[in-house]
């Protein structure tokens, strides 16, 4: 599991420069996972997104689903000598998308639990998500 992530982290490291430039006429939202972690755009209100590195999306509401994967450390689980690596979706919605914004969308954990959260450009939290799901990977 560990060689998969790192492989797909450097594959990430390499595609970030080919992102699209953002259209002005909606709100562009970068993911921003912690450390030995992943983030992923899965989809925008309930259908499936195209591109895992970004979401954009018109102004108003949307709900956003991502994808993200976190290494639970052994002192948290018990007497296990590897991390435990979890798999979860999260579901963040926010009302007020504004066309030509950048926004940043930080993903972490406490222990089992993912958190997701949404900030403007000035780094103003905006919202927060739910966790939707996870799995044991």
């Amino acid at each position: 599991m560990r060689t998969l992530f790192a492989i797909g982290t450097f594959g990430l490291l390499g595609a970030c420069s080919t992102l699209p430039d953002p259209d002005p006429n909606q709100a562009w939202v970068d993911l921003a996972p912690g450390d030995d972690t992943s983030l992923h755009a899965v989809q925008v209100d309930e259908r499936d997104w195209s591109d895992n590195r970004y979401f954009e999306v018109p102004p108003g509401r949307h709900e956003l689903t991502v994808r993200y994967q976190f290494p639970v450390s052994p002192s948290n689980i018990g007497p296990v000598a590897e991390p435990l690596w979890r798999d979860c979706q999260l579901n963040l919605t926010f009302k007020d998308f504004n066309a030509g914004q950048r926004y940043r969308l930080q993903a972490g954990s406490i222990g089992l639990r993912p958190w997701v959260k949404l900030y403007d450009g000035q780094q103003k939290l905006m919202g927060q998500g739910e966790p939707a799901g996870c799995q044991h990977g």
